[in-house]
């Protein structure tokens, strides 16, 4: 089985320089980048998840059957396939663009260190794996909505997304395996 973990501390991500082919560590928090993997970075799981990575073409290594594990944060809104949520028996009102702000101060807060996604989820995402912490489980290529599978397989371990719109509402994704 491929190694997927990336050895980096929490926040930071592998990208590859356009101009350069090369990759370079990314503070997702911070926007600082680096060619020098971050301290606290275990350089042997690093150097052995890279050699995946660059024998993948440059992209997120997947495990041998083709699926990935991700957590999510979804916040629903009234455009929302089903605007229901657990924390409510009402419907949900909030705007798109509502829903949307509410996302980008729980991702400031994911990003900055102040809490998981998995624990945020537990309270303040509207999807029913809220109880699991937004843990979807694995899943392979076809299960999930197209904009959600394509991000989730963009992500590298460990990483989090920008925001996601899909039918169900707007995502945060964390890549956990």
């Amino acid at each position: 089985m491929a190694k997927t973990s990336t050895g980096l501390p929490p926040g930071w991500a592998i990208r590859v320089s356009r101009n350069h082919n090369k990759e370079y560590f990314l503070n997702q928090a911070t926007k600082e980048s680096s060619w020098e993997p971050p301290f606290g970075t275990d350089n042997d799981k690093l150097n052995e998840y890279l050699k995946s990575y660059r024998a993948n073409g440059n992209k997120p290594v997947v495990q041998e059957d083709g699926k990935i594990r991700v957590s999510h944060l979804l916040v629903k809104n009234v455009t929302s396939r089903k605007p229901r949520s657990w924390k409510s028996p009402e419907p949900i009102t909030l705007s798109r663009d509502e829903a949307i702000q509410i996302l980008k101060k729980h991702q400031a807060r994911i990003l900055n260190g102040e809490i998981k996604l998995g624990e945020l989820a537990k309270t303040e995402s509207d999807c029913s794996s809220h109880s699991q912490g937004g843990d979807l489980g694995f899943f392979g290529k076809g299960q999930m909505q197209p904009k959600f599978e394509e991000a989730a397989y963009a992500l590298n371990v460990g990483e989090i997304s920008d925001i996601v719109e899909t039918d169900s509402g707007v995502h945060l994704l964390q890549r956990t395996a």
